[in-house]
């Protein structure tokens, strides 16, 4: 007996407005002790380990923005979102979203309360804000913690960007608060993913648990030597190019690009988790999810997706490779150079050059020069040259890059050690860090941005 048969039979008296629904599902969720308690945690916890990090000496500095945490209270909240983005969020939106409808089936409550609310569609809808208001409030949670956390343990100090300028501190607000923003589109479609899971599994834990390895399945995509194209039709990867917004000019292309395709994945798995809402059996208790049709009507739409996607990616962009070129690596890293080495410039109080005076330029060679050079790895070496002006020898610096698949790289000081060879520098105040011993990068990997 399908939805509509049920609704009809149920007909006498009023239905409850979505309204009313939505308050309902909503007690119902933060009723329950693990929703509540993952509020609580998302409330308190980033502020304690952003506060407890600020204290320590040793940072984490292998995350983005990580090395800077002792420099300014910004830097805080964008460790936090690169730890969501890869563990947090997933797992939220698995615990919320993917067990808003399976609980139902858990309980065998479904046919009290479509006799209480006497419609599956308003049904659907309740529970489906309900558990957008929950993740909502858990992200705001996040937001608010790391940064409250942050400045009250560090200060608010301006924040070093991904290309070596400096961000004033009011400018840093925004563009943390845009970095969250963009990360709800990635969030949204894991969400929506849970539903759909939730939905078609039924008491099955394979829809709780869905959210998150889709999340596990998107990373290990990016860590793949795959082509921009793919990487950019993929949801999750508007959870790490809000890199972009951290240089200058700002690297909005794969940023929107990764917004949207985001939207449209959430978009489709909402429609498709409606879809499969509509037609199930909630006659039967023993019903344990839509089998075959949970793959015609979920999975299949979604790879079609995929598919469409990376084909328009791909028509869009210029980028197919790897998106990781000699000439976009050199002129990143030189960039960096010239913005740090005035920052270094100040702290050992020496007389004021602009990047215009250095002319920094860098020359980069991957393995050696022995294979293509392009492409992500950790065997880039590179030679960075300036000039001073008055000073008839140009200065030269060597750095080993990492550089990853999504364009992120950190250059490590390879000497002169009074220049990047050491991790602290001397200055007037004591020992200072080394701006330019170890920093972090980014190479656009679309061609979207002027080169100047």
């Amino acid at each position: 007996m399908t939805a509509t048969v049920v609704e009809d039979s149920v007909a006498i008296g009023p239905r409850v407005s979505v309204s009313r629904g939505y308050r309902f599902e909503l007690v119902k969720l933060v009723s329950q002790w693990r929703v509540r308690l993952l509020v609580l945690a998302c409330w308190i916890a980033p502020a304690l380990f952003v506060a407890g990090v600020g204290q320590q000496s040793t940072l984490p500095s292998d995350t983005l923005f990580g090395r800077w945490m002792h420099a300014t209270g910004w830097a805080g909240p964008l460790v936090m979102l690169g730890f969501a983005g890869t563990w947090a969020l997933p797992l939220l939106t698995s615990v919320v979203a993917g067990d808003v409808f399976a609980c139902e089936d858990r309980l065998g409550t479904w046919r009290h309360l479509l006799v209480a609310v006497r419609s599956p569609r308003r049904i659907f809808v309740a529970k489906s804000l309900a558990g957008l208001t929950v993740i909502l409030l858990l992200v705001a949670g996040l937001v608010v913690s790391s940064t409250v956390g942050g400045l009250l343990a560090v200060g608010n100090q301006p924040l070093v960007g991904l290309d070596g300028h400096l961000l004033a501190p009011g400018d840093t607000a925004v563009r943390v608060l845009l970095a969250w923003f963009a990360a709800l589109a990635p969030t949204l479609a894991l969400a929506a993913i849970g539903l759909l899971g939730s939905v078609a599994l039924g008491r099955s834990p394979m829809g709780l648990l869905l959210p998150a390895l889709v999340a596990l399945a998107m990373q290990v995509a990016q860590m793949l030597p795959l082509p921009v194209a793919v990487r950019l039709a993929l949801p999750g990867y508007a959870f790490i190019s809000w890199n972009g917004l951290f240089t200058s000019p700002t690297q909005l292309g794969p940023l929107l690009i990764g917004v949207a395709v985001s939207l449209v994945w959430a978009v489709l798995a909402t429609a498709l988790a409606y879809l499969l809402f509509l037609r199930r059996d909630f006659t039967n208790p023993a019903y344990d999810g839509a089998g075959r049709r949970a793959l015609t009507v979920g999975l299949l739409p979604l790879a079609a997706l995929t598919a469409v996607t990376v084909a328009a990616v791909a028509v869009a962009t210029p980028s197919l490779g790897s998106g990781i070129k000699q000439d976009k690596v050199q002129r990143s890293l030189a960039t960096a150079f010239a913005h740090l080495y005035r920052l270094q410039t100040e702290q050992l109080h020496r007389p004021a050059v602009t990047e215009a005076q250095l002319r920094a330029s860098a020359a980069c060679t991957k393995s050696d020069g022995q294979d293509a050079q392009e492409g992500a790895g950790n065997d880039w070496r590179c030679v960075v040259t300036w000039h001073l002006p008055g000073v008839a020898v140009a200065g030269t610096a060597v750095y080993q890059l990492d550089i990853g698949s999504d364009g992120r790289f950190v250059a490590d000081g390879d000497g002169p050690k009074e220049v990047n060879g050491y991790f602290l520098v001397r200055t007037s105040t004591g020992d200072a860090p080394n701006p330019l011993w170890q920093f972090d990068g980014n190479v656009e990997l679309l061609d979207t941005t002027s080169k100047g």
